[in-house]
C-alpha cells in the first residue's frame, strides 16, 4: 500500500528525478522539484502535529499540498487559474499516467470509506443549496451510482466524485464556515482526511514513477530572489 510510506520514503525516492531536473532549471529553478517540495513541506508538517486528531489544520495542510502539485497560473490574467476546474485537470492527467495503478489500487482498497463519503450528505453541495431531507436523500443517491462505476472501472469519475466532496469541506474550513475544532460534522471531517492522504501518497507516487518529465502547467508564484 502506498500510504504505508513516510514523506522521507518519497523524497528519497524522488532525490534522483530532483537532481537531474535541477541541472535542467532556469534562473528560478525546474518548476517539477518544485512543485513536489511544496506539497511535501505541508505534508511533513502533519506529521509534527502534537494532536493526531486535529483534522481541521490536518485537512487544510492536505489541500495545500495538492494544491501545489495541481495549482495553475493563467498568463493572461496574470492570476492562479480556479481551483476546481485546475484540480480535475490534474487528476485526468494523473490517472492517465498510472501505469502502476496506484490510484486503482487504493479506490478499490478503500471502496467502504468511498462510499462513506458519498453517503455523507453534509459533504454534498446539493444538500447544501437547499438543506432538507429531500436533498439529503438525493445527495447520498452518489453511493448507489459508485457501485455502478466501480463495476465499470470508472476510476477518474470516482476520484472526481469524492474529490468534489473533499472540496466541499475544504471549502467550508477555508471561508470560515466552520468552528475550528468544533462539535459538528467530526466525522465527515476525519473521514474526508483519511480519504485524502490516501489519494496524496497515491498521487506522489504516480508523480514520481511516471511524472517526472511531463509538463505540468504554469506554476503560481515561482522562487524570487
Amino acid at each position: 500500500m502506498t500510504d504505508q510510506l513516510t514523506i522521507r520514503d518519497l523524497r528519497r525516492k524522488w532525490k534522483p528525478h530532483k537532481e537531474r531536473l535541477g541541472a535542467q532549471g532556469g534562473e528560478h529553478g525546474h518548476p517539477t522539484p518544485i512543485r513536489f517540495h511544496r506539497a511535501c513541506s505541508w505534508l511533513a508538517e502533519i506529521e509534527n502535529l502534537t494532536d493526531a486528531e486535529d483534522n481541521d489544520r490536518t485537512l487544510i495542510y492536505q489541500w495545500i499540498a495538492f494544491n501545489a502539485l495541481y495549482g495553475q497560473w493563467d498568463e493572461k490574467r496574470q492570476e492562479p487559474k480556479q481551483d476546481k476546474t485546475s484540480w480535475q485537470d490534474f487528476l485526468d492527467q494523473i490517472v492517465s499516467l498510472d501505469e502502476s495503478k496506484y490510484l486503482e489500487s487504493m479506490l478499490v482498497e478503500n471502496k467502504k470509506l468511498v462510499e462513506a463519503i458519498l453517503d455523507d450528505e453534509y459533504l454534498s453541495k446539493l444538500f447544501w443549496r437547499n438543506p432538507n431531507q429531500g436533498t439529503a436523500r438525493q445527495a447520498r443517491r452518489a453511493k448507489f451510482a459508485s457501485r455502478t462505476w466501480y463495476l465499470e472501472e470508472k476510476w477518474t469519475l470516482i476520484l472526481d466524485r469524492v474529490m468534489d466532496r473533499i472540496y466541499q469541506i475544504r471549502c467550508q474550513l477555508i471561508h470560515g464556515a466552520a468552528t475550528y475544532n468544533g462539535k459538528l460534522n467530526r466525522r465527515s471531517l476525519k473521514r474526508c482526511v483519511m480519504m485524502l492522504e490516501h489519494v496524496m501518497m497515491s498521487v506522489l507516487q504516480v508523480w514520481i514513477d511516471h511524472g517526472a518529465d511531463q509538463d505540468w502547467g504554469p506554476m503560481c508564484y515561482p522562487p524570487q530572489g
